[in-house]
């Protein structure tokens, strides 16, 4: 059976090496090619855009495609969304791994917003140091509030025309702790903490330190996406991928 795994997230890594021991599947790996030196699983890889809905289908014909697992990052809207559309076309069956959302805990001072904009919005009028953890592709709107001074982590290094004007760069990969998180946040005076709620263990200990410390955090609703079959664990996308080679596919019919 050929799946093609959409990937970008520990999950999507972790469902590409249990395949990659079994002889009954070949799967196949997706990234966008956003991150540099990506970590990469031992199958085979490919990297870069579909040229959109009508390219992905393309892919999945050329390729013979049986069963597609979208395990994007919970932000990837696009990629989810034409992953749907092509799957129904094609009629080929698709899995989601919907990793569950952060949530609040009763000591958090969480505000919740629908986007980007909306974040910086809710940062207000008054300066204050912001720890910005919302990635490299989403900083243009924080320009439009240079009085913040924002303590930016990112994995790779940003477009320099898309950096606030008063900003401190941080280039660090995941997983982090939560020692170091409440180290980092002292050691800048953060007051306030922005993120997207995307729900991964690695990135998870700067909500713990920012509770610890007692920080508001502005946190960033996920995207809505189209209906698709969902599972929330690795094992449970392994039982569904068994059970779909086991019945079969539409495909050929």
């Amino acid at each position: 059976m050929r799946v093609l795994i959409l990937g970008g997230t520990t999950q999507a890594n972790q469902l590409a090496q249990h395949l990659a021991e079994r002889k009954d599947f070949e799967p196949v790996f997706s990234l966008a090619g956003v991150t540099k030196n990506p970590v990469l699983p031992g199958i085979p890889v490919r990297i870069g855009g579909f040229g959109g809905i009508s390219g992905l289908e393309t892919f999945l014909a050329t390729e013979n495609i049986d069963a597609v697992v979208d395990a994007t990052h919970p932000f990837a809207a696009q990629m989810s969304r034409h992953a749907v559309t092509a799957c129904v076309r094609m009629g080929l069956p698709l899995l989601r791994i919907d990793r569950p959302s952060w949530e609040a805990q009763p000591d958090d001072q969480w505000t919740f917003v629908p986007s980007i904009d909306a974040a910086v919005e809710a940062l207000g009028t008054a300066a204050q140091t912001v720890f910005l953890t919302t990635g490299r592709k989403d900083l243009l709107p924080f320009q439009k509030a240079p009085h913040h001074h924002y303590i930016l982590r990112s994995i790779d290094q940003p477009d320099p025309l898309s950096l606030p004007s008063n900003v401190t760069l941080l280039l660090a990969r995941p997983p982090f702790t939560v020692d170091s998180e409440i180290a980092l946040m002292r050691d800048h005076a953060v007051q306030v903490l922005v993120t997207k709620n995307a729900g991964a263990d690695a990135t998870a200990a700067k909500l713990i330190a920012a509770r610890a410390l007692k920080l508001p955090v502005i946190m960033i609703d996920r995207p809505t996406l189209p209906p698709a079959e969902s599972v929330t664990t690795v094992e449970d996308a392994l039982d569904w991928l068994e059970r779909h080679d086991h019945a079969g596919t539409d495909r050929d019919v």
